[in-house]
């Protein structure tokens, strides 16, 4: 045991640095200094992280050149025309429908909000909430404008369907750590480090199921639970830091 977390945490500090992050969706909300557009095209990047690293970070370039570079600028001002170029806008399953529905809800969002954080904290109690709580919550509320299209449901994963919600949970990764190493952004203070669950993607299930840290057969919420008490038990503090040892092994040592 002792030595799994000598081992992750050499890990973690091989990969957990500025260089990191020119390959990872992370780079993308790298390209920003405003808060707002951080988390937008961060958002964005995160949802459209399932494929190759290349593909998904040429598409999020795609998406936000749409929004002139200027994300939380767009969602403020836009007119109508502005969103024809969307309706050619693609990546894997997330088409047309799906991209303007999220414009419209971030629109309506960020003109009555100052931080994405605050959909997060929807319907918060004054004791610290479970992650699944979050995550349950934030789903029914990104989904709660009248026109909300059923289809467009499928882009944002919750715990009430037992899924794994690997994307969502690498988002908050991004917005709420920070450790002063540069890679993740630590602009989130309302989630605690401790209360963030593992992206739970191919390459971290494999590596964690490979160094005995995983039991459950198949990959779902449970699992995600499961590999982040396990991490807890190496640093109860920040668990989630060691998604870039699990990843590293997995994508650049192919472990």
């Amino acid at each position: 045991m002792h030595n799994l977390k000598d081992f992750l945490d050499e890990k973690v500090e091989q990969y957990n640095r500025p260089e990191f992050i020119t390959l990872d969706p992370i780079s993308i909300p790298h390209r920003f200094s405003k808060k707002e557009d951080i988390e937008i095209s961060g958002f964005f990047a995160a949802i459209l992280a399932w494929g190759q690293r290349k593909t998904i970070i040429n598409k999020c370039i795609e998406l936000l050149q749409m929004m002139d570079d200027s994300p939380h600028d767009f969602l403020l001002n836009h007119q109508d025309e502005d969103l024809k170029p969307f309706l050619n806008f693609k990546h894997r399953t997330f088409n047309d429908v799906d991209t303007l529905y999220f414009i419209h809800f971030l629109s309506w969002f960020y003109r009555n909000h100052s931080s994405l954080e605050e959909a997060f904290l929807i319907g918060q109690t004054d004791n610290v909430d479970s992650m699944e709580s979050i995550l349950t919550r934030f789903q029914e509320f990104f989904f709660s404008l009248p026109d909300s299209p059923p289809r467009t449901r499928k882009h944002i994963a919750t715990p009430s369907r037992k899924a794994a919600c690997k994307r969502i949970n690498m988002y908050l990764r991004w917005m709420v750590r920070d450790d002063e190493m540069g890679v993740d952004f630590g602009l989130w203070k309302s989630i605690s480090p401790s209360q963030l669950i593992c992206p739970c993607d191919l390459h971290v299930d494999r590596v964690g199921r490979k160094l005995g840290m995983i039991t459950r057969k198949q990959t779902d919420w449970l699992t995600a639970l499961e590999l982040t008490q396990k991490l807890r038990e190496f640093d109860a503090n920040d668990p989630v830091k060691y998604d870039f040892a699990l990843f590293g092994l997995g994508v650049e040592e192919k472990f």
